[in-house]
């Protein structure tokens, strides 16, 4: 009795406030002995109480309520009412226990059909809940996700969201098809999925969780989940401008994560995982518009349990399709896979650097690092090294051309000859150069440039010429835009003490149209040379970068900044609403990414990644890790 008296009532199974009481007046009709008495039991007779005065008799029989999955505990109870309410698979809101008891009373058809079912299916047992399909189908996505490895399963993922989209409601879902009861965990965690991967659903959902300024999961619940309102917040991450249920579920569930956060209470009654605290705080920390994929899943491998997660039930018991070593090892090895691929490339990227002479233009190896953590956080994945590397070569040549036409005293014609001279289709003769070593220095890298992605390239039905032509004029639209911007506020490049410039919109969109050729996607990017077909995506795209690219001119003046970032997060969302209907994901993603990375807590974030990647043990940071190439297994 002890031990109940001390245990935490977020630790208690579930139902257990509504079955123990029954249990404990069965065995008192039974003259069995027991201390009825006890301190320990008046909590879970207050809890009780509580429970049903929030879930009357008269309500319980009359709508489905979650006191269903509890009939067992429940006396007094009005049969012939209760076989309204049961589930079409026959199951009392999937509960074997609460069916059996029904089953036991009422002699119901379908509730024998039911629990023969499952006996048979679990080889004479049964789960304390089924099924689960919803539940598993969302939370198995979610975990290969944050895990890092979803790119391999990316076939089971679709068919997985599409059963969940089948059973989506506009009242909500719960952890099972077709249930009268629903509750905000599983229909954040799916609206969120869902929106993600372009499937079609209504913030409106979420209203019907929505009572007295609050949200709840579940109706005439006696306590609040944590991870409900988690992920209640995460779904309200990936909201649009005008959603505002989401704006104020995102606001309630923030606050109430940050006050159990710093009461020390981050306890869910519904998991015992192995860093649930550490799981609220990166959410919080780090939303859904500054996380990136290799630092979520870095961060995440330290707070995956795998096979130890535990879930808390009427039983405790495990979700293997959810959690299990196998994920965690697969995620382990990819991590360590791509990072080694990481830090080789960078390697390579140092000594291409050094054998153009690009020292010489005041770039140093730190701006070099930076173009490359850049690309890598959005371009990760091993199969993709000529998109990455195409990325962080052309960054690094556009900032040192760009700070070189701004810093050229002979005005446009050397700029005109230096444009011409040799970068024509096949003009190679550079001799005009001669007595200008460093133009001669940069025509010669922008030329081996040039070769060498055309060589990397990926050749779809392209000729290795046709390729380099392209790569030709999409430099020489670039700069021609260069000579003729405006120098004013709008067309500035950030430039931070001892870094890069940050890049402006037609930087972004050469790196964009680069990518899309050295991906082996002619057809778009050709599309967006000297062309008017794209004009939609380029104003739309150049509308986010022009918001970021002002983030970062005024990022110094401290009373602005709370405004901006209101300001850049929703014009960013609006916009993608229009993206997301009309191009792939992972389109868009490379072009916005390409400035919304410029943020300085993001890139310091990733640059945590790359370092070294210590798993589970010392996790240190210095940039010397990195520049002498030392890689870390996990």
């Amino acid at each position: 009795m002890w031990r109940l008296a001390e245990e935490d009532s977020v630790s208690m199974p579930i139902g257990f406030e509504i079955a123990f009481p029954s249990l404990l007046e069965a065995a008192k009709s039974l003259d069995v002995v027991f201390p009825y008495d006890h301190h320990a039991l008046q909590r879970i007779y207050a809890n009780r109480e509580v429970k049903l005065k929030r879930i009357p008799m008269e309500m319980m029989h009359s709508i489905p309520t979650t006191i269903l999955h509890s009939l067992e505990g429940m006396p007094g109870v009005d049969w012939r009412k209760i076989l309204r309410l049961q589930s079409s698979d026959g199951s009392f809101l999937f509960s074997p226990a609460a069916t059996a008891s029904a089953l036991t009373q009422t002699g119901d058809t379908k509730c024998f059909e039911y629990i023969d079912r499952i006996v048979k299916k679990f080889d004479g047992g049964v789960p304390n809940v089924y099924p689960v399909d919803l539940f598993e189908h969302i939370w198995a996505v979610d975990r290969l996700e944050r895990l890092g490895i979803s790119r391999y399963f990316k076939q089971e993922i679709k068919q997985c969201l599409d059963h969940v989209h089948r059973h989506w409601t506009e009242g909500g879902i719960c952890w099972a098809r077709n249930s009268a009861v629903v509750d905000v965990d599983d229909t954040a965690m799916a609206f969120r999925l869902l929106r993600l991967h372009r499937y079609n659903v209504s913030p409106s959902v979420f209203e019907n969780f929505e009572k007295d300024g609050g949200f709840f999961c579940f109706v005439g619940q006696s306590t609040q989940a944590v991870t409900g309102m988690y992920n209640l917040n995460r779904a309200s991450q990936v909201r649009f401008p005008g959603e505002d249920v989401l704006q104020r579920a995102g606001r309630f569930s923030y606050e109430f994560l940050r006050e159990r956060e710093a009461q020390g209470t981050i306890r869910d009654k519904w998991i015992i995982s192995k860093d649930l605290p550490g799981e609220v705080q990166y959410a919080l920390d780090f939303p859904w518009y500054a996380s990136l994929p290799r630092v979520e899943a870095r961060v995440y491998l330290d707070q995956y349990g795998g096979d130890d997660d535990v879930w808390i039930g009427k039983t405790l018991y495990r979700m293997p399709l959810v959690n299990n070593n196998t994920y965690l090892e697969l995620a382990k090895r990819d991590f360590n896979r791509c990072q080694v691929q990481h830090q080789l490339e960078w390697h390579g990227l140092q000594k291409w650097f050094t054998e153009n002479g690009l020292e010489a233009f005041g770039v140093a190896p730190r701006d070099v690092l930076r173009a490359y953590f850049l690309a890598a956080a959005c371009i990760f994945e091993p199969s993709r090294a000529t998109e990455r590397l195409a990325w962080a070569r052309a960054s690094v040549m556009a900032n040192i051309i760009s700070k070189y036409l701004r810093s050229e005293l002979s005005g446009n014609k050397m700029v005109e000859r230096f444009m011409h001279g040799g970068l024509y289709e096949g003009n190679n003769d550079v001799s005009w150069l001669k007595g200008d070593a460093k133009v001669e220095i940069l025509v010669g890298a922008l030329e081996k440039l040039i070769d060498l992605l055309a060589q990397k390239a990926l050749h779809v039905g392209e000729e290795p010429m046709h390729i380099n032509n392209l790569l030709r004029c999409v430099w020489i639209e670039w700069m021609m835009q260069e000579i003729n911007r405006d120098d004013g506020t709008n067309g500035m490049s950030v430039i931070e003490a001892g870094s890069c410039m940050v890049h402006d919109k037609q930087t972004s969109l050469l790196l964009v149209k680069i990518i899309e050729i050295c991906a082996g996607r002619i057809g778009e990017a050709s599309s967006m040379v000297n062309s008017k077909d794209n004009t939609w995506f380029i104003q739309l795209a150049s509308s986010i970068c022009d918001s970021l690219h002002h983030r970062m001119l005024l990022s110094q003046v401290t009373f602005m900044l709370n405004f901006l970032d209101i300001f850049v997060v929703n014009h960013v969302k609006h916009w993608w609403s229009y993206f997301s209907f009309h191009l792939s994901v992972q389109r868009v993603f490379s072009f916005v990414a390409i400035c919304s990375i410029q943020y300085s807590h993001v890139y310091t974030n990733y640059r945590r990644y790359f370092l070294l990647g210590k798993q589970p043990h010392v996790f240190d940071i210095s940039y010397n890790s990195v520049l002498h190439g030392h890689v870390i297994y996990l």
